[in-house]
């Protein structure tokens, strides 16, 4: 997660950043931060996805885990779950975000997991969540 923050400062703005990680030996697989003013759908999750397929094709999904600053809204968990990522880990939630002035869809990414009946990869939540959140606090402004 620290190396998702460390991306993620990347973009003062809007630190959403993430990684893709090896679940068999924690290689650092991709990586991305939000890159949204460039194209409305490059979020932190999707440039780490592009950036994983670049190097590794379309491929090996279950056998990572991407750790994210903030909860993947909704289509960035869409995006996740099509892949069938092995795992998800994300610092602060959506709620969360809209606390520190940022517009989001109220549909949280558990919500997308279970509407997913194919999908069985893990979802966890709220990891350094106090880090992550200070990271949205404290951004720089637009």
């Amino acid at each position: 997660m620290r190396l998702a923050m460390e991306i993620g400062r990347r973009n003062p703005a809007a630190p959403f950043g993430a990684v893709i990680i090896s679940r068999t030996d924690g290689t650092v697989m991709a990586s991305g931060v939000n890159d949204s003013r460039a194209s409305p759908t490059l979020h932190g999750e999707i440039a780490a996805m592009n950036d994983y397929v670049g190097k590794h094709g379309n491929q090996g999904w279950m056998d990572q885990s991407l750790y994210t600053t903030a909860e993947p809204c909704p289509m960035c968990m869409s995006a996740l779950v099509w892949a069938r990522i092995g795992g998800v880990v994300y610092g602060t939630s959506i709620g969360g975000l809209r606390q520190f002035g940022f517009d989001q869809i109220g549909i949280n990414a558990a919500e997308v997991v279970r509407a997913a009946s194919f999908y069985n990869g893990s979802l966890k939540g709220g990891v350094l969540a106090a880090e992550t959140d200070a990271l949205f606090a404290n951004r720089t402004r637009r």
